[in-house]
């Protein structure tokens, strides 16, 4: 099937978004700092703003009760302003040569003012005030020239503060995306594209509960579920309790900010997800959603070995390959309750991969927890160009009419090209494919994120009233038994199949040789590995002569 929508160009270039963006980032042209330098520090200034326009707006609910109260004003206690979730900032102190905390103050600095040195003391003081975010604010606006951080805080002030705070973080969240782009491989792990987030959070479906991400990055994942929840009419910070795990203590507090521009809070630890579990995850978690790097080589087995076997993080065994992609997949299936349900990014070439990896795959199967595999097109992420594939688990399928099917969607043709590199999904998009999986479920469609247009097109290719039907070329329900016929392959291009008269494009021969090329880098590995056993037990049999 292929939908290929318009660019929305025009609209894009008018948003608030896309103007604080340019404007900044012609900033930094012109400052001889690279993005990695510039983006945390940026972040740090818009997340000081978001901050800023709550204290005030509590600050004013404060003094207009202590008009009316017989008790004295509470506008200074920060516990007053923790009570309702909002960070307390204080206010300037002359006699200690402080600056203050608040965004207005610090815009205020006069000219020729150690401005770098002012702000890095405010985020020292939120911190000290405000001990859930110890740690987590950025520190080194030193680096700035004194004319072009006044610049930046100039510039971050034009956000208005009327936004409410979904506004600012959407605004949070199109920085990130941005300096993932500039910073290249990096940025591809602390960032995943939103439209690719938005599709696994439609499908899950997390209106209430405990939701994990083992690799949790900036916390997308987090922020998008809330969106959802948000959307459907609940307040999110009751009902969804957040944790993570991130290796990377520069990801950690993007993440932790993250969550405090969008008036969540979360419990994110940095750990190596491989060895440590810092929430005890096992079984405990409603929902799990990830994107883990993929194909990672050189993870020390021995260190699991406590961990692996049954109601444990590593309960189908360990991969001989040297390749995390199956401990991965087994850390997020572990992680779930009874009717829990996952859904994460992975290499496409897990759907196929062979020895260890495929018997550890037929065991993930057989629990019937397998629910729904989407294929998705190249250059949809920032970082890389290669397709890649969307999996679904869902604990509580095993006592559904869908116990012994899995849906396979071939999304590979559904896209919006953004330009020449770079592909993402629409709302619509996002909303016609999640629904297709509600039909299979035996749900009713939910047209929040989508709307009309969504509505359409799933009526356009599943009837007026829509029933879930196989369709040649883009989706099939298969059966385990069908599963078994393929040597328990997952890849969804072996059941959607290809629609009549469809032929084979260069872009698809493209996408099929960049498989093609990565299942070859894992069988190499394989090889590899095959030829040490084989050369240990030929020493061992010489030894033994």
């Amino acid at each position: 099937m292929h939908w290929v929508a318009e660019a929305e160009r025009d609209a894009a270039n008018g948003s608030l978004e896309t103007s604080l963006w340019a404007a900044a980032d012609q900033l930094r042209a012109n400052s001889g700092l690279n993005a990695s330098q510039y983006s945390q520090p940026v972040l740090g200034l818009i997340f000081l703003r978001f901050a800023d326009v709550r204290f005030a707006a509590r600050r004013a609910e404060l003094e207009k009760a202590a008009t009316s109260a017989r008790r004295g004003p509470q506008v200074d206690e920060p516990s007053a302003y923790h009570e309702k979730g909002v960070l307390f900032l204080a206010a300037p102190n002359p006699r200690k040569k402080f600056a203050g905390a608040r965004f207005d103050d610090l815009l205020k600095l006069p000219e020729g003012t150690a401005v770098g040195s002012s702000v890095n003391n405010a985020m020292r003081a939120i911190e000290r005030d405000n001990p859930q975010l110890a740690g987590v604010l950025p520190k080194t606006y030193e680096i700035f020239d004194g004319v072009l951080l006044k610049d930046l805080l100039k510039k971050v002030s034009e956000i208005p503060a009327t936004l409410d705070g979904d506004a600012f973080g959407r605004v949070y969240e199109y920085f990130l995306g941005q300096f993932a782009r500039t910073e290249g491989q990096r940025g591809g792990e602390f960032y995943t594209p939103r439209s690719i987030v938005r599709l696994l959070v439609e499908i899950l479906e997390p209106f209430h509960g405990r939701i994990l991400d083992p690799a949790a990055g900036s916390g997308g994942m987090f922020v998008q579920s809330a969106r959802f929840v948000a959307e459907h009419k609940k307040d999110p910070s009751t009902e969804l309790s957040i944790f993570g795990q991130e290796k990377v203590a520069s990801t950690v507090a993007l993440a932790r900010m993250n969550l405090a521009v969008h008036g969540l809070d979360g419990d994110i630890k940095e750990v190596n997800t491989y060895y440590e579990d810092a929430h005890r995850s096992t079984g405990k978690f409603d929902f799990v959603l990830a994107n883990p790097p993929f194909n990672v080589d050189a993870v020390d087995k021995e260190r699991l070995a406590a961990e692996t076997g049954p109601r444990r993080r590593y309960p189908f065994g360990l991969p001989r390959a040297d390749n995390a992609n199956y401990l991965w997949i087994q850390l997020f299936w572990s992680a779930l309750n009874s009717r829990g349900r996952a859904g994460f990014v992975m290499a496409n070439s897990a759907a196929d991969a062979r020895a260890s990896e495929q018997e550890i795959r037929r065991k993930l199967i057989e629990t019937r927890a397998v629910d729904v595999i989407v294929a998705v097109g190249p250059n949809m992420f920032y970082t890389v160009t290669l397709p890649c594939t969307l999996w679904f688990f869902d604990k509580g399928k095993k006592d559904t009419s869908r116990a012994d099917t899995v849906l396979f969607i071939d999304a590979r043709h559904i896209y919006r090209q953004i330009d020449r590199a770079h592909r993402d999904w629409t709302d619509m998009q996002i909303g016609f494919l999640a629904n297709i999986v509600r039909l299979y479920r035996g749900e009713a469609p939910d047209f929040t994120l989508g709307g009309a247009e969504a509505k359409a097109k799933l009526e356009e290719v599943f009837g007026r009233r829509p029933r879930f039907a196989d369709v040649l070329g883009f989706c099939r329900a298969a059966k385990v038994a069908d599963i078994i016929a393929q040597g328990w392959s997952l890849n969804p291009g072996r059941y959607a199949g290809v629609a009549a008269g469809e032929a084979v494009s260069d872009a698809d021969f493209g996408e099929r040789f960049e498989a093609f090329n990565e299942e070859l880098e894992v069988l190499t590995a394989h090889a590899h590995e095959l030829e040490k056993t084989i050369a240990d037990n030929a020493s061992r049999m010489v030894a033994e002569q």
